[in-house]
């Protein structure tokens, strides 16, 4: 179930390009364009207010905040490409080991045409209780060797 999971969120990193780090970048940027307005802002007021006095502290932090929302936006524009990038490249990898490769899925009826649907049927049946017992059974065995190991002394 990881798998098909892992797969859809890489199809949709593939079409939008979004991850973690894009909406962190994304978030600095739109702070600091909201910052950047705002000392804008309270520079254009000061300078009105006041002739020169304040308005070269305003526009400096305005330009400062500005320069960061756009490091911020390049840098979350790069981010962007390159999950794409990586997203596109493991789908490629992923789609060779496909089970939904036409080929295996042909051999599959095939097989499942000669032995027959309700035999088939019954033996995946029991493969799935033999996988699920033989995870049960390690699920012990590790379990109790965690609880035999003696702890460590500092």
């Amino acid at each position: 179930m990881r798998g098909w999971l892992r797969y859809f969120a890489l199809n949709a990193q593939v079409r939008t390009g979004v991850s973690g780090w894009v909406l962190g970048w994304a978030l600095i940027a739109a702070a600091a364009a909201a910052a950047a307005a705002v000392f804008l802002l309270v520079a254009a007021f000061v300078w009105l207010a006041d002739v020169y006095d304040s308005l070269i502290a305003g526009v400096v932090l305005g330009c400062a905040f500005a320069l960061i929302a756009l490091i911020a936006l390049v840098a979350c524009l790069m981010t962007r490409r390159r999950n794409m990038e990586r997203a596109r490249l493991e789908l490629a990898a992923r789609s060779s080991t496909s089970w939904l490769d036409p080929k295996l899925v042909a051999v599959g009826v095939q097989i499942g045409q000669a032995i027959g649907w309700r035999r088939l049927a019954s033996l995946a049946a029991v493969a799935v209780l033999a996988a699920g017992v033989a995870k049960e059974w390690s699920g012990r065995q590790a379990a109790a060797s965690d609880d035999d190991a003696p702890a460590a002394e500092d």
